[in-house]
């Protein structure tokens, strides 16, 4: 599997994602720099977490417009596998790949600690190698968590399967737990827990490995 990590300027977990996808594939990542306007052709692309551009304006929104996200999101829209983890996952939100915001958390308060999450679907081709409804311990660290849609969004992410984790242990306010969700096609996910930091037996947990091994698969 051919796979591209975007930096951003602030990003703090893109070596920790190469590192986990490297693991699980035995290939390093393209590293692929956000002033970029083009990259290989991959199967997968990773937006990490961190602070993309100091988080200004909005998390995400400046990131959102770089020249690397044009390319992101024509490829997003072709059928490439996109995952955006935390910050990822509000750039996500910010670039219309998937429905959402990603507000203040609840308690106004930056949360970091592992929180339990339940695979609501194991079915896609990124938690395939995850039994259906398991739990799993995956650390968070934002500020900016607090997943928020408009009824009728989350009416249809509930409906359609598009949720993909939820938490047990809601750290930060997220509308119906939800902790992570998908696009309609189904070949992006946005996820605020960090699975690259649970990713080999040194982290003291490999609950997130199997993110990246079920990519693995799906690729074949």
């Amino acid at each position: 599997m051919k796979a591209a990590v975007v930096v951003f300027p602030g990003s703090n977990c893109d070596r920790d994602a190469a590192r986990a996808l490297e693991l699980a594939t035995g290939q390093k990542p393209h590293m692929a720099w956000h002033g970029d306007a083009s990259m290989p052709d991959v199967d997968l692309i990773v937006l990490p977490g961190g602070f993309s551009y100091g988080d200004y304006l909005r998390t995400g929104a400046m990131a959102a417009h770089s020249p690397v996200m044009r390319e992101v999101v024509a490829r997003a829209q072709k059928g490439v596998r996109v995952i955006g983890i935390c910050n990822g996952f509000q750039i996500l939100c910010e670039s219309g790949l998937v429905p959402g915001v990603l507000l203040r958390n609840e308690s106004l308060k930056f949360v970091c600690r592992s929180v339990r999450l339940k695979v609501e679907n194991n079915t896609t081709d990124f938690t395939k190698g995850y039994e259906q409804g398991q739990t799993v311990a995956i650390p968070v660290a934002h500020g900016e968590g607090n997943y928020f849609a408009e009824a009728e969004t989350i009416k249809k992410l509930e409906g359609e399967g598009r949720v993909v984790f939820r938490y047990i242990d809601n750290p930060n306010g997220s509308m119906n737990d939800i902790a992570g969700i998908m696009n309609e096609k189904g070949n992006v996910l946005g996820m605020m827990p960090h699975p690259e930091r649970v990713a080999e037996p040194l982290h003291g947990c490999t609950d997130g490995i199997k993110v990246f091994e079920s990519l693995l698969k799906a690729v074949g």
